[in-house]
C-alpha cells in the first residue's frame, strides 16, 4: 500500500501552549508494530490534562490522541497478529513489560513500565500514527468512522468503572455526563439498570440527552436522587463530588472514580464513608476490557453522539471540552 513520506499533525511543543499545525515525517513502524492510517481519533479530556500541564512529564514534541480508529497500512518486522487493511482501534495503553508484579498478576493498567498513546507515544492527532500490533484491537466495520472513536477511551474507561461497582448494583448514578457517560448510559440500559444522570449546574442540554438515552432521572450535581443510589461512578474531575457521591449512595455502596485527574478532595464527615461504602479509582485499562467492550458494543449497540471537527481545528476542540460545550464527544475528523 502506498504511504507518503510525510504527514499533516497538531504537535504539543510545550505544554500550556497551544498545538502547532504542522507537516511532520510519518512514522516508521519498528518490530512488532503497525502503521494506521487514522481515519478519526477522539478529543479526550486526558488530552487536555496533558495540554495543561495536569499530567507530568509528557513526551515532547508530542502527538496527542488516544481514541484512534484507522486502517493498517504497512507492517513492521515480526507482525503476525494484523495484517494491511485490517480496521483497528487504538487506545490509551500502548505498551507493558509482560514482566512486573503488576502484569504477572493480571494488572497490566498498572504496569511499572507501561508507555502510554498521546503521552508517552505519539498518537492520533495525525494522519498516520504507529502502535504495537498487541496493543490494537479488531473494531466492528459499523464504527469504520468517526463514532467509533470514542469507543477506545471513553467507553473502555466506562467500562472498566462499571466493572468496579459489581453485577448486584441496580441503581447508578453517572456524574459529569459527557463521553463516557451517554456510552455506559446505554451499555447499562440495555442490562436493565436504572441510571441517575448528574450534570454541572443548569446544564439542562446535558440532562435533556441523558432522558433521551433512558436515564430513569437526570438533575444537577447540587440535586439529591430521589431515590438512594447503589453504586456511583464519577467522571468529571472534581473532587467535590467524591463526598456528594457518597451522601447519594446507599449502605455498602462504591463511589468509582473515572478520571486520570481530579481537583483536590475536600475532608468530609466519616459518616458519609461508614456502613462500609467504598471509594476507588480506575487506571488506564487492561487488553481484556478492550476485548471484552469492543466486542459488546455493537451488541448494545452503542451509538456514539459527536461533534466533528477537522484535524486543524483540534484546538478549538480542546477548548470546547474544557468550557463545557460538547454533549456527547469531540472528534477529530481526519480521513
Amino acid at each position: 500500500m502506498y504511504v507518503p513520506e510525510s504527514m499533516r499533525a497538531m504537535v504539543l511543543e510545550a505544554v500550556k501552549q497551544p498545538l502547532v499545525y504542522k507537516t511532520v515525517p510519518v512514522p516508521i513502524p519498528l518490530a512488532e508494530e503497525v502503521l494506521i492510517k487514522v481515519i478519526a481519533c477522539g478529543v479526550c479530556r486526558t488530552d487536555l490534562h496533558i495540554v495543561d500541564g495536569e499530567l507530568k512529564h509528557p513526551k515532547l514534541p508530542l502527538i496527542p490522541g488516544h481514541e484512534i480508529v484507522g486502517i493498517v497500512k504497512k507492517l513492521g518486522k515480526g507482525v503476525g497478529k494484523l495484517k494491511e487493511g485490517d480496521l483497528v482501534g487504538v487506545p490509551w495503553l500502548g505498551y507493558t513489560c509482560g514482566k512486573c508484579r503488576y502484569c504477572s498478576s493480571a494488572h497490566e493498567n498498572l504496569c511499572e513500565a507501561a508507555r502510554f498513546t498521546g503521552y508517552t507515544l505519539d498518537g492520533g492527532y495525525a494522519e498516520y500514527v504507529t502502535a504495537h500490533q498487541h496493543y490494537c484491537f479488531p473494531v466492528a466495520p459499523q464504527y469504520a468512522n468517526p463514532s467509533g472513536a470514542p469507543l477506545l477511551c471513553a467507553g473502555l474507561i466506562g467500562y472498566r468503572s462499571y466493572s468496579k461497582i459489581g453485577k448486584q448494583a441496580h441503581k447508578i448514578g453517572l456524574y459529569g455526563f459527557g463521553g463516557a457517560a451517554h456510552i455506559l448510559t446505554q451499555v447499562a440500559v440495555s442490562a436493565g439498570k436504572e441510571v441517575y444522570a448528574f450534570t454541572s449546574p443548569d446544564d439542562t442540554a446535558a440532562q435533556r440527552f441523558a432522558r433521551k438515552l433512558g436515564v430513569s432521572w437526570a438533575g444537577d450535581s447540587l440535586q439529591a436522587p430521589p431515590v438512594k443510589l447503589d453504586a456511583a461512578i464519577i467522571f468529571a474531575p472534581v473532587g467535590n463530588l467524591i463526598p456528594k457521591a457518597l451522601s447519594d449512595t446507599d449502605k455498602g455502596g462504591t463511589v468509582v472514580c473515572g478520571g486520570i485527574h481530579m481537583s483536590n478532595i475536600p475532608s468530609f464527615p466519616y459518616h458519609l464513608l461508614w456502613e462500609e461504602r467504598t471509594v476507588t479509582s480506575v487506571a488506564n485499562l487492561t487488553r481484556k476490557d478492550g476485548e471484552e467492550f469492543l466486542a459488546l458494543a455493537p451488541k448494545v449497540p452503542i451509538n456514539t453522539r459527536t461533534k466533528l471537527y477537522k484535524l486543524e481545528q483540534a484546538n478549538q476542540a480542546l477548548e470546547d471540552l474544557r468550557c463545557g460545550n460538547i454533549n456527547g464527544a469531540a472528534v477529530l475528523a481526519i480521513s
